[in-house]
C-alpha cells in the first residue's frame, strides 16, 4: 500500500513538473512512476510492484466470472417449474488468517448469488456459509478454496 501511495505521489509530481494537469497526463505519470518503482525495487531484490496489481485484477476477473455463472444458475433454478434445491449451511475451514483476507473472502461469497456468509468462528478458522443448493457441500468448499481463497492468498501475501 505504501508503494501505491508513493506511486501516486510521483505521478502528481510528474503532473506538476510537466505543467499539464490533465487526466491523461496523470495516468501517464502513474504508469511511468510504476515502471520506475519496479526498476528500483528489482535492483534491491524486492518483488515486482506491478505483479500484485496483476494478481488483484485476476481476482477481480474470477469474481466477475463466478458472479455471471452463479447468477445464471440461480436464475435457471428459480425459473424451473420444480425447484429441486437443498438449501443448507456448511462450515468452510479457512486458510486465510488476516482480518482483511477473511472479510474479503466473506464479502466475495456473499456477493455471489446463491451463497451467503453467515458467521466466522471465534477462533477465525471457520467460515459458515449458507448455500441455495447444498446437496454437495464438499464441491462448494473445493470451489471456494480453489477459487476465491487461493486468489486472495496470491494477491495479498
Amino acid at each position: 500500500m505504501i508503494l501505491f501511495v508513493f506511486n501516486l505521489l510521483l505521478a502528481i509530481v510528474w503532473v506538476a513538473v510537466t505543467g499539464s494537469a490533465s487526466f491523461l497526463n496523470l495516468v501517464f505519470g502513474f504508469v511511468l512512476s510504476a515502471l520506475v518503482l519496479a526498476a528500483v525495487r528489482e535492483s534491491y531484490g524486492g518483488g515486482l510492484y506491478l505483479g500484485r496489481i496483476r494478481r488483484i485484477l485476476a481476482l477481480l476477473l474470477l469474481f466477475l466470472r463466478e458472479l455471471a455463472k452463479s447468477a445464471w444458475a440461480v436464475a435457471v433454478t428459480v425459473m424451473s417449474p420444480n425447484m429441486d434445491v437443498k438449501p443448507g449451511i456448511f462450515a468452510f475451514p479457512l486458510t486465510v488468517d488476516r482480518d482483511f483476507e477473511i472479510t474479503l473472502l466473506a464479502n466475495l461469497i456473499t456477493l455471489t448469488p446463491g451463497t451467503l456468509s453467515v458467521d466466522v468462528s471465534d477462533d477465525r478458522k471457520t467460515l459458515y456459509v449458507h448455500a441455495l443448493d447444498c446437496s454437495d457441500p464438499e464441491a462448494v468448499k473445493r470451489s471456494i478454496a480453489d477459487g476465491f481463497e487461493r486468489r486472495i492468498i496470491e494477491a495479498f501475501r
